[in-house]
């Protein structure tokens, strides 16, 4: 299952949600692949230019320096980079264009995320306390089911002379 997070931008008066997005948390391989298309085409536009600069800086060092096959390792850590962190640099783009995070949904497709996250928002504009917050677990009443025992030493070391 993959972890999405979910970002709205409301209304000038703070009412239902006008877009939502759904990042999707995790690897990305085409930001792997391709890192500076795929941050043009989620308009990350300081963040491309970055990773061009780099891209093309560690090759001019590398091809600088003599390291041949070196260069290419070096300018492929960049591309790994942008695998790992992209949905990090898309979210917070989109905080400082004033989205706000809404939550952290799980599903195996974004259809199903989509879903869970439609059901939610119809519980919230219900109003009903009940159907917003599943319920709460209901512990046995009686005698608590940790007792604490006093400490009788520093880890699995016990002190010499106490029992």
């Amino acid at each position: 299952m993959a972890a999405y997070v979910v970002m709205e931008k409301r209304t000038e008066r703070g009412g239902e949600p006008h877009s939502v997005a759904f990042v999707r948390d995790g690897f990305h391989w085409l930001a792997f692949l391709v890192p500076v298309p795929w941050l043009l085409w989620h308009r990350l536009w300081i963040e491309a230019v970055l990773a061009l600069a780099a891209t093309l800086l560690l090759s001019a060092l590398g091809e600088a320096a003599g390291l041949g096959i070196a260069a290419s390792a070096l300018t492929l850590l960049v591309s790994f980079y942008f695998g790992l962190e992209g949905p990090a640099l898309r979210i917070r783009a989109l905080a400082r264009r004033g989205w706000r995070e809404w939550g952290v949904l799980e599903g195996s497709r974004l259809a199903d995320v989509e879903l869970i996250y439609a059901t939610a928002e119809e519980m919230e504009l219900d109003g009903d306390p009940a159907s917003a917050s599943p319920p709460l677990p209901v512990l046995p009443e009686g005698p608590a089911l940790y007792q604490p025992s006093p400490p009788r030493g520093i880890g699995l070391v016990p002190y010499p002379g106490r029992a």
